[in-house]
């Protein structure tokens, strides 16, 4: 295998376009592993960690583009070298006099352009992040952080300068909100509606807001908080201004909150907050609180497709209490039974493979009653695992840092997981492989593409029968259309159910049925 390194000087592009330009680089011929990185020096130590050897004769700044391929040949090089530079081409925009100019290289020289814009989305090496959202405060702006690595303490002044401005800081580490209907970053194309959502969880807001949307609502607004928000230290600064802001929304009348569990100070906030509002509030803690937030008269969801199906029951006037489902459950059984006649008795586990870590969060709560210990890298399973090698019931979030570092995240490029379905489907203890498809601006074109070209590969090469269920998180509006995906899943063989959470079920259903005959 060869190594080649590239620079491209005073190029500065966003991470999202930085991690579709990797992706885009892996797709060309004889090119096994790329990354297109601005030259930092975090950038730089996450290129060695993801197997690249920076030498002296790589020479880079914070403005400068590394390129890192590692190919078969140079003509693979040149390849991928020549795409590189047609996806990087100089910034334009039109000016007043219908002309295009260079596009902006400032915050300040951007409102020139956009006089009256009023929200900054920020995607810059996380060491610029602060001084540029401080700027966009300062300005008037509401903010957006795309970008992660800013500090504790940095992300807290932010938010209380922005609300004492009555601004709204969405982030550190925010990839996901839709404001006023329009889709911000990794997001799905929604119809507009009465469901306004407040989520510390990016794919937490997209599987929400894509099930209200196939249940006929709509949402008004999506406010992203960054996932450190509802820690003590933060003490929900944004969600707490989000649920304000909802509140007197007059397009809003129902209140959505999603979040993995909150600090428990920051719990006690929110739920008084919530409890006090004039509108109906569904809250969604995922891995705790969902007794005692029910006990304490708001509405609870255990997990993400409850949370929709509340929402859209209270948004159209009907009693939320016996809600518990958007889909029904009819026919699961008869599919497991159906499934189960085709695996053999040393067949037993579950193995989540997910680009969404609060899907993989959802799947492994669902599945720890049913199954008992689930080996999981989300966060709401203390502990260390080893991520790399499955063992056991296990569900494996591949968007979680240690598989990102020096490779674009799953979402966009999905060539890693699909690894990971040949290498979980040689295990012969595997009955079931779990999968979500995520769809949207930002996602790879074709998501389900891969995963069932990686299931058809195994299929075909095994004696071994291994099932394999997935749910599409997105909408007929995505620029990848939820039927076709799904189209494109089924016709692999692969299970395709409505929800993340009835394809935990059916997994978990099971796999507990293979244990079950093989204890009988």
């Amino acid at each position: 295998m060869l190594t080649k390194y590239a620079v491209k000087p005073q190029s500065y592009q966003d991470s999202v376009q930085l991690m579709a330009i990797s992706s885009h680089l892996m797709t060309v011929p004889g090119i096994e592993l790329a990354a297109a990185v601005m030259g930092t020096e975090s950038n730089r130590a996450t290129l060695e960690q993801g197997g690249f050897v920076l030498d002296g004769s790589v020479k880079a700044g914070p403005e400068d583009i590394i390129i890192a391929l590692q190919g078969r040949n140079e003509a693979a090089f040149a390849e991928a070298l020549q795409a590189f530079d047609k996806m990087v081409q100089p910034r334009t925009v039109i000016s007043g006099d219908g002309l295009p100019k260079q596009g902006p290289r400032s915050m300040r020289s951007a409102l020139k352009y956009l006089p009256g814009a009023n929200l900054a989305v920020i995607s810059v090496p996380g060491p610029y992040v602060t001084g540029e959202a401080f700027k966009a405060l300062y300005a008037g702006l509401n903010v957006m952080i795309f970008s992660d690595n800013v500090s504790l303490e940095d992300e807290v002044a932010l938010k209380r300068i922005a609300e004492q401005k009555d601004l709204f800081v969405m982030g550190p580490d925010c990839g996901t909100a839709i404001i006023n209907s329009t889709p911000l970053c990794f997001a799905n194309v929604i119809k507009r509606g009465p469901i306004g959502i407040v989520g510390a969880s990016g794919t937490g807001i997209q599987q929400t807001t894509v099930l209200i949307d196939r249940l006929g609502s709509g949402v008004s607004h999506a406010i992203g908080t960054g996932g450190r928000d509802l820690s003590d230290a933060v003490e929900g600064i944004t969600m707490l201004m989000g649920i304000d802001a909802l509140e007197k929304d007059e397009n809003t009348k129902v209140i959505l909150l999603v979040s993995k569990p909150p600090g428990a100070n920051t719990y006690t906030k929110v739920l008084s907050r919530a409890l006090k509002s004039i509108k109906p509030v569904v809250v969604a803690f995922l891995g705790g609180h969902a007794q005692e937030v029910a006990e304490e008269g708001v509405y609870s969801a255990a997990n993400l497709e409850e949370a929709a199906a509340k929402s859209v029951a209270l948004a159209t006037g009907k009693d939320p209490r016996s809600v518990h489902f958007a889909f029904s459950r009819e026919g699961l059984d008869e599919l497991v039974d159906r499934e189960l006649k085709l695996l053999g008795p040393e067949q037993l586990y579950v193995r989540g493979l997910y680009s969404g870590g609060t899907l993989a969060d959802e799947a492994t709560e669902i599945l720890k009653p049913m199954l008992g210990e689930v080996n999981s890298n989300v966060l709401s399973q203390p502990g260390t695992i080893n991520a790399l090698r499955s063992n056991g019931h296990a569900i494996i979030d591949l968007g979680d840092d240690e598989f990102t570092k020096g490779r674009p995240h799953p979402m966009i490029d999905p060539s890693y997981r699909v690894e990971r379905l040949l290498q979980e489907s040689q295990d012969a203890t595997v009955a079931v492989i779990l999968c979500d498809v995520v769809l949207g601006y930002g996602s790879h074109p074709n998501p389900a593409g891969a995963v069932a070209n990686a299931v058809r590969s195994f299929k075909g090469n095994s004696h071994r029968y291994v099932a394999v269920v997935a749910s599409v998180c997105g909408t007929e509006g995505d620029p990848q259309t939820l039927s076709n995906q799904e189209d494109v899943l089924r016709q692999a063989g692969i299970v395709v159910l409505p929800s993340n959470a009835c394809a935990a079920e059916f997994a978990g259903k099971l796999a507990a049925a293979c244990c079950e005959r093989r204890i009988t």
